[in-house]
């Protein structure tokens, strides 16, 4: 048990889902040839000016709602001043003084209770070119130069690297679905800082602030900050007194490494960017932009439970955008949900996984998915069938009653005909009989089997079972 307290903010870079950049035509892209996708703005080429891509501020507007935040109406532009290779100008284009969304939260379940993880800010800004450091050079791609982000700054509120991770996933579940960025942090299009600080007792003063910068994944952003923790513990437990300073995650060895310390408070001396006038946010830009966000994960995984679905698998159909968003276009059909759900999660996902395709490639229609699950519905289809057939479901475009006629595998749903061979099984085993009228259970288990075999597996089992302990209990 920790005899300090941890104090944690998180800080995450989103690039952001538009055609082309912030402030250039260039392609906004991925995995093409370095340097392929620039031009003079990007570059940075003196005399060059910007212009400003409205859906930056479409999809700012988006995820400002979505985090609840505040929006700012009128607002500008900012030059952080700095020299580093990555940035051509020696300026970056941010919003220091006026970021377009402040004072929002978002909200994580943590031990059955919920907390809101407050946000400062929100602001809009350029990303700077990708450094690739091998030995002792470094090469630039200006591909990244110029694409749009957003940076979210939570307020030192988080206790816990639980928390962090659980704030990062509900981000990026957020940002994902309302398509305003992949968030694939492998691509670096959403890449988080964490500061962290520890303390004795809350009514001390903040401790020494340390940043941990550019941690690669949402597992790793745990790791590391319970390694500061635990090596700001050690230290102050020394009495070793350190600077403010910025670290970074090591994979390799699992742990964080000074990068450097900082000696003063930086100085980028910002100033408002005179190349880019004021912009006014209005109520119809915002209303226009509300009407396009879709059904978020918390009202997706309450409609579902309404609908029948255990909240396990409901809360499994909202990690799949694409099984949720199927489900969804059938919301208002008349059918047995829980089954749905299950497909979705089970049978039809190991198809999709053991043939490396997506759902809207198969022949899977919303018309023969709702049908499919009628069929399995009513028991003339049992999981164990479905399997028989389940390449020609996912591949075929004949109805689903004509591949179970045609592959017969239609189950025995006639009553004289379960009973018959009920029966037959019954007589053939009386040592099992003997034993369920002892009151040893595994015995129905066992002639549940033998009826299974003796049908290869085609008929209904509830009503082979009712007939079964019907047929026994005579």
């Amino acid at each position: 048990m920790s005899n300090y307290i941890p104090t944690i903010g998180v800080e995450v870079h989103v690039e952001l889902k538009t055609k082309t950049k912030i402030f250039s035509p260039s392609i906004n892209g991925y995995g093409q040839m370095a340097n392929s996708l620039t031009n003079v703005v990007d570059l940075g080429y003196p005399g060059t000016l910007p212009t400003l891509n409205k859906e930056v501020f479409n999809l700012a507007i988006k995820a400002a709602t979505v985090l609840n935040c505040k929006i700012r109406r009128e607002m500008h532009f900012d030059r952080k001043n700095y020299f580093y290779p990555d940035n051509p100008k020696n300026y970056q284009i941010t919003q220091a003084r006026t970021p377009i969304g402040y004072d929002g939260y978002v909200e994580i379940e943590v031990d059955g209770k919920t907390k809101k993880i407050e946000i400062e800010e929100m602001h809009i800004e350029e990303d700077t070119c990708k450094s690739t450091h091998r030995g002792t050079k470094t090469l630039l791609d200006f591909n990244r130069a110029g694409v749009p982000l957003i940076e979210i700054v939570t307020k030192p509120c988080i206790s816990s690297s639980t928390e962090a991770k659980l704030y990062l996933e509900k981000l990026k579940e957020l940002l994902y679905y309302c398509d305003i960025s992949d968030c694939k942090m492998e691509e670096g299009s959403m890449r988080a800082d964490a500061n962290v600080s520890i303390r004795k007792s809350e009514k001390d003063p903040f401790g020494t602030k340390v940043e941990i910068k550019n941690i690669g994944s949402i597992s790793n952003v745990g790791v590391s900050i319970e390694k500061e923790i635990s090596r700001q513990e050690k230290l102050l437990e020394n009495g070793e007194a350190f600077k403010e300073q910025t670290r970074r995650y090591d994979d390799k060895l699992g742990d964080t490494v000074l990068m450097r310390v900082k000696e003063t408070g930086n100085d980028y001396r910002y100033f408002p960017e005179p190349d880019i006038p004021f912009i006014y946010i209005t109520d119809e830009m915002i209303e226009n932009v509300k009407s396009t966000i879709p059904m978020l994960p918390n009202e997706r995984v309450k409609k579902y439970i309404e609908k029948g679905i255990p909240k396990v698998n409901a809360e499994k159909l909202i990690q799949n955008r694409m099984l949720s968003d199927y489900l969804n276009s059938i919301l208002d059909s008349n059918i047995n949900f829980k089954i749905a759900a299950n497909l979705l999660l089970g049978d039809i996902s190991a198809y999709l996984n053991k043939e490396e395709t997506v759902l809207n490639k198969t022949t899977l229609t919303t018309e023969r998915f709702i049908d499919l699950v009628n069929l399995m519905d009513n028991e003339t289809l049992t999981s164990k069938n479905l399997k028989d057939i389940l390449n020609k479901v996912m591949e075929s475009n004949d109805s689903i009653e004509n591949i179970i006629k045609e592959s017969g595998v239609q189950n025995i749903t006639d009553d004289s005909a379960i009973k018959e061979t009920v029966k037959k099984i019954i007589n053939e085993n009386p040592k099992s009989v003997q034993d369920y009228k002892e009151g040893h259970d595994r015995a129905v288990k066992f002639l549940m089997g033998q009826i299974m075999k003796e049908t290869k597996g085609s008929v209904n089992p509830k009503m082979a079972m009712d007939i079964l302990i019907q047929e026994l209990n005579i």
